[in-house]
């Protein structure tokens, strides 16, 4: 019966009154910036408040298993926008990384932008009749590569900064202007986004939202900072004030952009799904992603476990919960068929598309998700592959070729490494990494001939 009553939602969204087409689905996407995997109310925090996000959650599906397609922000957003792993892309790390002359291995020559000649989800859906916008960071190489030479109508705040230089207006982002003073830049891109779906309120509209929130430079509204300093408490490893503030703020957004669907009357034909570009920063004690390992920059789970919550209205069941891994790159085919569309022939798509746990139809097809860094991260990586295949996770360390192997049903802070243990299973799925590295034509790092253990890389 559940079955029967989705189908039959569905087909009724297909047609409006007397048969006629229905209006094409609206769809807004609020990316993240740093945000963990328990920074949410709905995720299991005890200090963040998120209401409009727990709300969102509770309307919605929310995902326990959700990845990024990197442990680091531009190569998560090129995955995201083009529907490929980073691997595919050789857009492996943030722009323009780390450099270390004297670490043991020597990063390929990655790509350090996105080539105009990928195509874009925006780009699809503007080609469909949508109206598109990216309000917010977008981190995908210099102005020639902005948004708006990548198929959106509307870019705002888009350019190479990985974060902004202050939170409060000025804002010091070249393509954003200045608000009044102290304007902060949160509400200042809710706003426009608000403005943006006014304004084609009669038409389809994708609207990309990727906060520049979380990130540091930590801030937030003095009177917000102060109520979260006072609840603070010293044994909760989630304690930080300024980080909190961003939290909400990016929370309130939320919330302005469902009351502002609601009052433009299109809040049950729009789409929302919110989730973050990779795992919380844990250094410098900005959050904790416990009882995951590690976090931002990490080849473990809390560097790449992330929030995501969808709400589809008439299809997603209210409060429904799904279990199955997903990661970044099934966004693009999933806009797609919420579209209605398909991707262009030999595209070479390596997403899924998540539809059929939207709808709890059925399950996916994939039986592993992968992710490639050939690159070092102060958040703990060194070069390394990994590959989850069912509660399986392997993770290959390229500087001494060792692997790990870990349980994550069992064992979901990688406490347990069972490669030792497990040999034919740690086998088994680093040749399937080898054979997807292959496939995909990932970049290795190579061994570094000015390499010098003394100086620490």
């Amino acid at each position: 019966m559940r079955f029967l009553g989705l189908l039959l939602a569905m087909v009724a969204g297909l047609t409006g009154a007397g048969g006629a087409p229905a209006a094409k689905l609206n769809i807004i996407f609020v990316l993240t910036d740093d945000l963990g995997w328990t920074d949410l109310g709905c995720q299991g925090s005890q200090f963040y408040e998120t209401p409009n996000i727990d709300r969102l959650a509770r309307e919605g599906m929310r995902f326990t298993q959700a990845y990024s397609a990197c442990t680091v922000c531009s190569p998560t957003r090129a995955a995201l926008m083009t529907g490929k792993y980073p691997a595919r892309l050789h857009l492996t790390d943030w722009i323009a990384g780390h450099v270390l002359p004297k670490a043991k291995l020597k990063v390929p020559d990655w790509q350090m932008h996105l080539p105009l000649a990928e195509r874009t989800i925006a780009e699809a859906l503007r080609a469909a009749g949508y109206a598109t916008a990216s309000i917010g960071k977008w981190h995908l190489g210099g102005s020639e590569f902005y948004p708006d030479r990548q198929g959106v109508d509307v870019n705002l705040a888009g350019c190479d900064r990985g974060q902004p230089p202050s939170y409060f207006s000025p804002y010091g982002i070249p393509t954003l202007s200045d608000g009044p003073k102290g304007e902060f830049l949160s509400d200042r891109l809710t706003d426009e986004a608000l403005k943006f779906m006014e304004q084609n309120r009669a038409k389809p509209f994708f609207i990309y939202l990727p906060h520049y929130a979380v990130h540091t430079p930590l801030m937030g509204k003095p009177e917000v900072v102060a109520k979260y300093a006072r609840k603070a408490d010293p044994q909760n490893p989630q304690r930080n004030a300024k980080y909190a503030a961003l939290i909400e703020s990016v929370d309130d957004s939320i919330g302005r952009i469902r009351q502002k669907l609601d009052e433009l009357q299109i809040a049950d034909q729009t789409v929302i799904i919110f989730t973050s570009d990779n795992g919380g920063l844990i250094l410098n004690n900005v959050t904790s992603n416990l009882p995951l390992r590690a976090g931002k920059g990490s080849q473990y789970e809390g560097g790449v476990r992330v929030p995501l919550c969808i709400k589809w209205p008439g299809v997603t069941q209210p409060g429904s919960v799904c279990d199955v891994p997903v990661i970044t790159p099934d966004f693009y085919p999933t806009l797609l068929a919420l579209a209605k569309l398909k991707p262009a022939k030999g595209q070479g798509i390596d997403g899924e598309s998540i539809v059929p746990l939207l709808t709890q139809t059925g399950p996916l097809r994939r039986a592993a998700i992968y992710w490639h860094y050939p690159h070092y991260h102060p958040g703990g990586a060194t070069p390394y592959g990994a590959i989850r295949e069912g509660d399986w996770k392997l993770i290959e360390v390229f500087e001494d070729q060792h692997v790990e192997l870990y349980n994550l049903k069992d064992d979901p802070g990688e406490r347990a490494d069972l490669a030792s243990r497990l040999p034919k299973k740690a086998a088994q799925l680093r040749a399937q990494l080898v054979a997807w590295r292959k496939k995909v034509g990932a970049q290795m790092p190579s061994p570094n001939p000015d390499y010098n253990p003394q100086r620490g890389g």
